[in-house]
């Protein structure tokens, strides 16, 4: 007998960020309507999508065609979260009974991916057989793939035969010297190239693809990884560069490079950005092309919402035996999805109103010189609101607010505070770290939140704040900013300990 799966936490209950579910729309405004169709439901494309709607990626693509010195994918542990570690290899049989088990079980699933553990067009056999499959068996789903470029006009064409609509790039440079110094070879027409002509090859390459691509009405997004001192300054250029060439978004990322990873930048000591050193850089290259800013570096074969992973409970062997009605279950995404649309239709008309409201409070108090904008922490489970005690928070969102909007500036992970068990007894230096990742904001939003981080987030100028529980995020940030505003705490600088990045 075949079984439907059903996820049991419902999926649509919860609605978007009140702004949240318009600012992305709205930043997406100057697009054609049948390209902003496309990424609505796209939580990696989307920044109000990933509120609402988990991702998939397979690793279904072992092997890569270049080394880069950020990367190793020798170590799997299921505490970490970053491209390239994976916990299981799967062939693409394997990887479509995956797929079909995640979505019938989430059902607010709309996406998969191809990113590695490898580069997904350095092993096309495979990467191409899995589509094909999906393509047949289940249509609902988008698919898209994520690759260094380096094998990407080879197979443009049969990627858009599979409609394959969404294709991440990464691109850390368009200048060789500087590739040089990321990329310490290629594997090229059957030959291992290294150094200057390794980088120019593949800059080529992607240029190439990413031309390629746009031509054929697909939408590419640019990963970038800002490696300070390596290629920091040097991602403007990249940025005005794939704009120029139709990128339809560009993601500018934190290196990773802790030195247990094993990592070539790891081991030699290269440090990683700083939140602000991320953040000015986004600023600066943000423009026409929008900035991505809620991406959570997932594993190779992440599977949830962004910001969780649920793919210890679709192994192999949990996998192995079950029947999926998938008729059924395409039945039931839909009934999800469109409750989700509601939610989101709903809240959109009521952030409408909402800053109608701060418009209007903005003209009833005349402009200072002293008002300025405020970084605010948010502790939220998902769908777009504020619903997560603080002790719980394993990352937090972080928004900017003005007189004017609320804007979407990132996710901060921290440890988790408090467990309920006997760690809880390290509470206080979990607690320390998690003030240290939140500098710079001077308010957090949460559910609740207990009386010792209470006192220590007060002590550090941090201002906890839990009267704003299950509304939408942006709502309760324009409401805290509001009352800021009316007290007279803008009147004043932030704390200088605020002032400091991460």
């Amino acid at each position: 007998m075949a079984l439907t799966i059903v996820s049991q936490s419902g999926g649509a209950a919860g609605g978007c960020a009140s702004s949240g579910c318009g600012s992305s729309t709205d930043r997406l405004a100057h697009l054609p309507e049948a390209i902003r169709a496309k990424v609505n439901n796209h939580p990696c494309f989307s920044e109000d999508a990933h509120h609402h709607y988990a991702r998939m990626h397979v690793a279904v693509a072992p092997a890569c065609n270049i080394q880069c010195h950020y990367c190793n994918r020798k170590y799997d542990c299921s505490n970490e979260s970053r491209p390239g570690v994976v916990s299981e290899v799967l062939t693409p049989d394997q990887a479509v009974k995956k797929v079909m088990a995640v979505a019938a079980t989430i059902p607010q699933m709309t996406v998969l991916g191809i990113a590695g553990p490898g580069d997904p067009l350095a092993n096309p056999e495979r990467t191409l057989e899995t589509f094909r499959q999906l393509s047949a068996k289940a249509p609902d789903i988008k698919l898209c793939v994520s690759t260094n470029g380096l094998a990407l006009p080879a197979v443009v064409d049969e990627l858009c035969q599979h409609n394959i609509e969404h294709v991440t790039i990464t691109i850390n440079c368009v200048d060789p010297d500087v590739g040089a110094k990321i990329y310490p070879w290629i594997f090229w027409n059957n030959r291992r190239i290294k150094g200057r002509k390794a980088a120019e090859i593949l800059i080529e390459q992607q240029q190439k693809g990413l031309e390629m691509l746009v031509a054929r009405g697909v939408l590419v997004k640019v990963n970038s990884v800002l490696i300070p001192g390596v290629n920091d300054e040097h991602l403007k250029e990249v940025s005005r560069v794939v704009k120029a060439k139709g990128a339809f978004l560009h993601n500018v990322m934190p290196l990773i490079a802790e030195a247990e990873h094993g990592t070539f930048y790891g081991i030699m000591g290269q440090r990683g950005p700083t939140t602000d050193e991320l953040q000015r850089l986004q600023d600066a290259c943000a423009g026409d092309m929008a900035m991505m800013r809620h991406c959570r570096q997932c594993r190779a074969d992440a599977v949830g919402m962004l910001g969780e992973d649920r793919g210890h409970e679709f192994t192999l062997d949990r996998i192995e035996h079950l029947e999926i009605d998938y008729a059924a279950a395409m039945a039931r995404r839909a009934e999800v999805h469109a409750a989700i649309e509601a939610n989101r239709a709903a809240q959109r008309r009521q952030s409408g109103e909402a800053f109608v409201s701060l418009a209007s409070l903005t003209r009833r108090l005349p402009a200072k010189p002293e008002s300025r904008p405020v970084l605010m922490a948010v502790a939220s489970t998902g769908g777009g609101v504020v619903n997560q005690h603080f002790g719980h928070a394993r990352e937090f969102l972080i928004y900017e607010a003005t007189a004017q909007d609320v804007r979407f500036i990132g996710a901060r992970k921290v440890d988790l505070y408090c467990t309920g068990d006997e760690t809880c007894g390290e509470a206080e230096t979990s607690l320390q770290k998690t003030i240290r990742t939140l500098a710079g904001c001077e308010v957090v939003l949460c559910a609740r939140i207990g009386y010792e981080p209470w006192g220590q987030l007060e002590a550090a100028g941090i201002l906890p704040n839990g009267e704003h529980a299950l509304e939408p995020i942006e709502e309760a940030v324009t409401a805290v900013y509001r009352e800021m505003q009316e007290s007279g705490r803008l009147d004043q600088s932030a704390p200088a300990q605020q002032r400091l990045s991460a």
